[in-house]
């Protein structure tokens, strides 16, 4: 089995590293090509307006400078001698649940492989908050359960085109409390709002950041499953057609 590996935290992140580990114990074949820095937030964003550049790393290891779309689309077309069986995109460095979905550049990643009829798996592993990687390993339950979860998963035939999306939780390996099938969950409150700053010469400069509820999660969804300290993994697939509306809206439009 040929498996690419790639990630939105840049080819330097520490949960690329944990899951070429994982891929490596899968097959003997992995190929890594991820971005040479950090893009978090890119979704299922293409370059089309600069030229990417590949750098190669060592034996089958590849960073590019683009998205982590490009990086999948990259490597199928150019880097590799053959086309992956498998996509393997992460672990990223903080939960994809719920509405993170629709920014998540590890699943863009996953859903560009999927595009091209590949087999597509995103992983992320859930933290309680920023300042937390000094407390404790936040990567404990990743790298104990990264790769038996990937077994089991590659195992499942699937439709083609979709993505399964899968969430460690935010404690130690040892307190996980199984795997879950779960629906994307849907926060009350989720935006992202501006943190409005001056720089030192006076002239206004503004971070994006996500304002988000604390409230009880809907049972059955990743968000109740990050919260029972439970694995989440959800399917997902790339036709964003509102399937239950065609029949009432055509009889409204069509004519």
């Amino acid at each position: 089995m040929r498996i690419l590996v790639t990630n939105d935290d840049g080819i330097d992140a520490e949960g690329l590293a944990i899951l070429e580990a994982a891929a490596r114990s899968l097959s003997d074949d992995v190929w890594t090509v991820a971005p040479e820095t950090e893009q978090s937030g890119q979704s299922h964003a293409v370059t089309l307006t600069d030229p990417l550049r590949v750098n190669a790393l060592g034996d089958h290891r590849y960073s590019v400078t683009g998205t982590p779309a490009d990086c999948v689309a990259t490597a199928m077309a150019v880097i590799m001698d053959g086309p992956p069986d498998l996509v393997l995109s992460g672990v990223n460095q903080g939960f994809n649940i719920a509405d993170d979905v629709l920014y998540s550049g590890t699943i863009g990643a996953a859903m560009q492989a999927a595009s091209a009829g590949v087999r597509a798996i995103a992983l992320s592993q859930a933290y309680a908050g920023i300042g937390q990687e000094k407390l404790i390993d936040i990567w404990d339950g990743a790298r104990a359960h990264c790769a038996e979860t990937l077994k089991r998963l590659i195992a499942i035939e699937r439709e083609p085109r979709t993505v399964f999306n899968v969430n460690f939780p935010p404690c130690p390996a040892a307190d996980v409390a199984g795997l879950s099938v779960v629906r994307k969950g849907r926060r009350a409150v989720h935006q992202l709002y501006t943190d409005d700053r001056t720089d030192g010469r006076g002239h206004a400069y503004h971070w994006l950041r996500f304002r988000r509820n604390a409230d009880a999660p809907d049972p059955g969804t990743d968000l109740w499953a990050m919260a029972e300290k439970r694995i989440a993994v959800t399917p997902l697939r790339a036709d964003l057609t509102a399937h239950d509306l065609l029949a009432d809206l055509a009889g409204a439009l069509d004519g």
